[in-house]
């Protein structure tokens, strides 16, 4: 009876040792992930990597790990025409990462996430100078928020003969992605001061789109959807690369 406890209190210290060198070695992983994907996008800031699954020695035996989060604060995407885009919050889920014999690149099979823009980072993009949309009518967009079930609330301010329309008005419109674009559109066209106005002119005010391109790793704009802060978007990509 006494080998025998002594070989329980041999294995007990054995596995929590194991554990212990496991845990060290990830927590080593995710800070040198962090370093690389950081130089690799030109973040700048280190953002977070969470390398899930256990044991992580025999993944990296394996040279693929099963689960990897990243989450990067204050991204900068580009947006078209040499222009830039701030998405305050961008989350992937990495499935299947598999690394080179000297860890310096890292590809995962596929990638799912999210990503979200504030409203007034996307207010840059709506016309939010006066323009004409009738004979001595202009207006501008002067305000994004959420309006409810998955809208976005354009508000939208208008001059009409030299006198400005006591309060702004307020377009419920659809979101959606196409092309790797952000695509606002309003469900129902506004009237100013009773004035009639060609549809074409007054979506010109109304409308707007937003690319978002050179996401880290290559991946893919998927769906998006109004929400209390900004817009969601759903991302997605195969072969994202980490690193190298």
């Amino acid at each position: 009876m006494r080998v025998l406890r002594i070989l329980l209190i041999v294995v007990v210290i054995l596995g929590a040792l194991f554990v212990a060198a496991d845990r060290l070695a990830v927590n080593l992983a995710e800070g040198e992930a962090a370093d690389k994907l950081r130089a690799t996008e030109n973040l700048p800031s280190t953002p977070d990597v969470s390398i899930n699954g256990f044991p992580f020695l025999t993944q990296m035996a394996d040279r693929e790990l099963d689960d990897v989060e990243v989450r990067i604060d204050d991204y900068e995407a580009a947006s078209g025409g040499g222009e830039r885009i701030r998405i305050a919050e961008l989350r992937a889920d990495m499935k299947g990462v598999k690394f080179s014999g000297d860890y310096s690149s890292a590809t995962a099979a596929t990638a799912t996430g999210t990503a979200t823009i504030a409203y007034d980072e996307l207010l840059k993009t709506a016309r939010s100078e006066p323009t004409d949309v009738a004979p001595g009518v202009t207006a501008r967009v002067v305000g994004l928020s959420d309006g409810g079930n998955g809208k976005i609330k354009v508000e939208v301010e208008a001059t009409v003969l030299g006198t400005k329309l006591p309060r702004p008005v307020s377009v419920l419109s659809s979101v959606r992605v196409s092309d790797n674009q952000v695509e606002v559109e309003a469900d129902a066209l506004p009237s100013f001061g009773g004035v009639e106005l060609a549809e074409s002119r007054v979506r010109r005010i109304t409308d707007f789109q937003q690319t978002i391109d050179r996401l880290p790793g290559g991946i893919e704009l998927d769906k998006v959807e109004a929400a209390e802060d900004g817009v969601e978007i759903t991302v997605k990509g195969t072969d994202v690369r980490l690193a190298g």
